[in-house]
């Protein structure tokens, strides 16, 4: 019996071992991504997934019937967002958030990461629709062939707004090793405001608000579970409960249901109480991780890319939608981000950290064009149309694809760089530490040393000579 309990602790302790790093849980997730976009095209299993994909589970006496693909973007993603509400409440309280004047410029440059994809994006589309083939003010997708007015194109302008930070992360761990940590700081403070500003445009923008009734029912539930998650002894029977009930009434009220998890997420505390050691929303969090990171993620990934196109060819990279989505997320967020960095801090008055300059932060801002996780929720939720659904999520992975590997390289070189720098640093420390020990080195009192200077002459008697002359 205890040999068993040993293992399973052990099992579970690779477990979090593995969530908790940047490197493999994103690896995992673009793995199963890749996976979903091939099963969806292969002609051996694209019925196959499509049949999963479409199965309807229902539960009574509610709305709630949903194919599987739904419940794994409606219901498994609120684990990811519950993770999200808790680490944002940590660090509004305690961490990267919680001086905003510290936070100022990472904080800004999160706006401006959101604002500059959507102009680029609305722009290359308008251009498409106006020089582009068909007639003016539509596009044309290349795959299908089908006339999309650019009203109805346009409504994708909020798909490229959103930063992966798992992804990020994952891209600077991978590639750079030796990156101060205010440049790791940075990212983890702007992507937080990035989830924070997707979270709110969901809300706000993708949302069709049903009864009235329905929010009374939430902030009741919202009501409940703040206390309950702040007595001594937490029932975690009745917390559950309450939580599901959120997430129906989000529901049925027309609020994206897995905004539910942020709402519970930012109730719950994030400092000590009773006597405890750690936050209660930074132990939660920590326990959560590993279902969001590791089952969560996947499986949306999975089905979120597991799209089917009657023709998977490279014409698809000349689709109008996927050009603007790859314009926008490669090439839009870095400019958002450094120009709102340079601003702030040129124009601004402000400041970023200590031995940080604007241009460092390029290969970081680079990064944040990678989308994902939310970019594909946006997607699914801004067209109806199953075409540009469809070519909306191929064109953040292949945009986000494009990021990484920018990014990549650009990441790696600096952190060559940095480690260089860091090196002769040392090596110099080290010799002045030499030098200064054995009183070698040290300033001479004396000025300049002595230089003698030969003078040839001759005696009054003939003798040749020479008189030296010391001369300082």
């Amino acid at each position: 019996m205890a040999t068993t309990a040993g293992a399973k602790k052990g099992l579970w302790s690779t477990i979090r071992r593995i969530a908790a790093s940047d490197r493999i849980s994103g690896l995992i997730m673009l793995g199963f991504a890749l996976t979903g976009l091939v099963l969806a095209n292969l002609p051996a299993t694209a019925h196959a997934f499509e049949t999963v994909a479409e199965t309807h589970l229902f539960i009574p006496y509610t709305n709630l019937d949903l194919p599987i693909g739904h419940w794994a973007q409606d219901g498994l993603l609120t684990i990811f967002f519950l993770t999200v509400g808790l680490e944002l409440k940590q660090e509004l309280t305690t961490g990267s958030l919680a001086n905003p004047k510290a936070a100022a410029v990472p904080m800004l440059c999160a706006v401006g990461g959101m604002i500059a994809p959507p102009i680029l994006f609305l722009a290359v589309t308008a251009l498409f629709s106006q020089l582009g083939p068909g007639e003016p003010g539509t596009l044309i997708l290349t795959t299908t062939g089908s006339s999309i007015p650019f009203s109805e194109m346009s409504h994708g302008w909020a798909v490229p707004t959103a930063t992966d930070i798992a992804f990020s992360l994952a891209v600077l761990a991978l590639f750079a090793k030796a990156l101060p940590g205010s440049i790791r700081a940075f990212l983890m403070t702007l992507a937080t405001v990035d989830d924070l500003l997707a979270i709110i445009l969901i809300a706000v923008f993708f949302s069709s608000i049903n009864a009235w009734y329905w929010f009374i029912g939430i902030a009741v539930c919202a009501a409940i579970w703040a206390y309950l998650v702040r007595l001594k002894k937490v029932p975690w029977i009745a917390v559950g409960i309450v939580g599901i009930l959120a997430w129906i009434m989000m529901f049925e009220a027309g609020v994206h249901p897995t905004l539910a998890g942020v709402l519970v997420g930012l109730l719950t505390p994030s400092r000590e109480m009773h006597g405890e050691l750690s936050p209660r929303a930074e132990r939660y969090a920590n326990k959560l991780q590993p279902f969001s990171a590791l089952l969560a993620l996947p499986i949306f990934a999975l089905f979120a890319t597991g799209v089917h196109f009657e023709s998977m060819s490279p014409l698809l990279l000349a689709s109008p939608l996927v050009i603007a989505l790859i314009v926008a997320l490669v090439v839009g967020k870095p400019l958002g981000i450094i120009t709102t960095a340079w601003l702030s801090t040129h124009v601004g008055g402000l400041k970023m950290a200590k031995g940080l300059r604007v241009r460092d932060m390029i290969p970081a801002a680079v990064a944040c064009g990678i989308g994902f996780t939310v970019s594909f929720l946006i997607a699914s939720l801004a067209y109806k149309n199953a075409e540009l659904s469809a070519e909306a999520r191929f064109g953040v992975l292949v945009a986000s694809l494009i990021a990484a590997a920018i990014s990549g390289v650009l990441l790696s070189r600096q952190s060559k760089r940095f480690e260089k720098t860091a090196v002769a640093a040392a090596a110099d420390a080290e010799d002045d530490e030499s030098i200064d020990g054995d009183g070698i080195g040290q300033p001479s009192h004396t000025t300049e040393p002595t230089t003698p200077t030969e003078h040839p002459g001759t005696l009054a008697d003939g003798t040749a000579s020479v008189e030296i002359d010391f001369r300082h």
